[in-house]
């Protein structure tokens, strides 16, 4: 590790190393709402929700669409596995778009032979990856 500004942050997805490096900053859902981490954070594990991780570098922050998974917070490093993670040049934005269409239509019918968890994290999950796309191009 670089100093005491900085904390080491390893991102874990099932099929590769997603980041790894020495951060200023994380910012993260969880299923208790958005969360930012600072070097010399208490010790603490969350359960990740379908958003966007923000990574702050000393040079810039980079922009990420964070679906599912876990993480572990400790004073010099956070530690993410994730289920799903994209970089949003990943991001097929046509596909996103459709898979929004489609949620919405879905959860516009809602009927009794439909899963309507299913819907709403499907739209969620397009949804982070398209706002995840134009934050990136915003930057």
């Amino acid at each position: 590790m670089a100093d005491t500004k900085t904390m080491h942050l390893l991102v874990a997805a099932p099929d590769r190393v997603f980041y790894e490096g020495d951060v200023t900053m994380v910012e993260f859902c969880t299923t208790e709402g958005e969360r930012g981490v600072l070097p010399g954070h208490v010790e603490e594990t969350c359960i990740i929700a379908p958003g966007e991780l923000v990574i702050h570098e000393e040079s810039g922050r980079k922009i990420a669409a964070l679906h599912s998974g876990f993480l572990e917070i400790e004073p010099e490093e956070v530690r993410i596995l994730a289920e799903v993670i994209e970089w949003p040049e990943e991001i097929d934005t046509a596909r996103a778009e459709l898979a929004r269409k489609r949620a919405e239509r879905q959860i516009a019918r809602y009927g009794p032979n439909m899963n309507l968890m299913r819907a709403e994290l499907a739209l969620q999950r397009s949804l982070v990856r398209l706002r995840a796309v134009n934050d990136s191009d915003q930057k």
